[in-house]
């Protein structure tokens, strides 16, 4: 099998996202959309402004906020009344999950999975950040989501780039030998957390998400400052694997411990209660994934 190990990640890295085709910049209007939201003077008339110009996406919002995982009372028919409702940040993760959702076609990645699988993951990732940061009484449970839903966007990087490689990491790692990034490394030269920084990067997300794509199998390696939100996501993505939900070859092997758990002030018991009831956290977010 040829690799691409005889380069450096960073060049490797540059290779990939020079390839790109389908998932190498996002929609104009979600652009826009988080530029408007990252922006502390935007208002909800302007954020209005952007959704209601792209029909697709009025629907998508008024599904998901009509939905059972917000669980608002009443049938909520205008965009306007959805932003003002759920905040600007709630209404970007519709926006962004509409756009990047439709990236994970059903395109194989190897034996059992598909890139619809992933996304299933993703989202389910996402949820359950958003249910820790809750739990743990943070307020980024927004930004939690966010960062659950995009952490492994350098996955679809790989599926583009190497594909047969890529088929080869999740081969091996079925084994439980090694963990994926480090076949990743191995087979491909680059892991997925190296390409999806530096494509959230690209998309222009939050820093804190890009560090989450970027480090999301090792938060603990950050500085204290920089490893909350990273922690969040690095313990929603060992539970829905762990569970089954999705693609979950990264992170299976991951083992949540209690250095991670005191990072967001959560007790071990508190992860086993919503372990318990993962399944009933994650199906009301059926409406994100198109």
């Amino acid at each position: 099998m040829t690799t691409a190990i005889q380069q450096s990640p960073l060049d490797l890295t540059r290779l990939a996202l020079g390839k790109l085709v389908s998932i190498g910049t996002l929609p104009e209007v979600t652009s826009k959309i988080i530029t408007t939201v990252e922006d502390p003077r935007s208002s909800a008339a302007q954020l209005h402004k952007l959704v209601s110009h792209d029909p697709a996406l009025v629907a998508r919002v008024l599904k998901v906020v009509n939905s059972a995982f917000y669980g608002l009372p009443g049938q909520i028919g205008s965009v306007d009344r959805a932003i003002v409702l759920l905040g600007l940040n709630a209404v970007k993760n519709i926006a962004v999950a509409a756009s990047i959702g439709q990236m994970f076609r059903a395109v194989k990645l190897c034996e059992g999975y598909t890139a619809r699988d992933l996304w299933t993951h993703c989202i389910g990732v996402a949820v359950v950040s958003r249910e820790l940061a809750k739990l743990a009484k943070l307020p980024i449970m927004e930004e939690a989501f966010l960062a659950g839903m995009i952490h492994d966007v350098g996955i679809l990087v790989t599926l583009q780039t190497w594909p047969e490689q890529l088929r080869a990491v999740c081969e091996q790692s079925k084994l439980g030998v090694r963990t994926f990034v480090e076949l990743e490394r191995e087979i491909i030269g680059v892991d997925h957390q190296v390409l999806g920084k530096a494509l959230a990067e690209k998309w222009q997300f939050p820093m804190p998400c890009q560090l989450v794509a970027g480090h999301h199998h090792d938060p603990l390696s950050l500085a204290d400052s920089s490893r909350l939100l990273v922690s969040v996501v690095h313990i929603a993505d060992t539970l829905c694997a762990q569970a089954g939900y999705g693609f979950g070859l990264t992170a299976r092997t991951q083992v949540i411990t209690g250095d991670h758990c005191a990072v967001i002030g959560l007790s071990m018991d508190a992860l086993d209660t919503l372990r318990n009831r993962l399944a009933d956290t994650v199906k009301n977010a059926a409406a994100f994934l198109g």
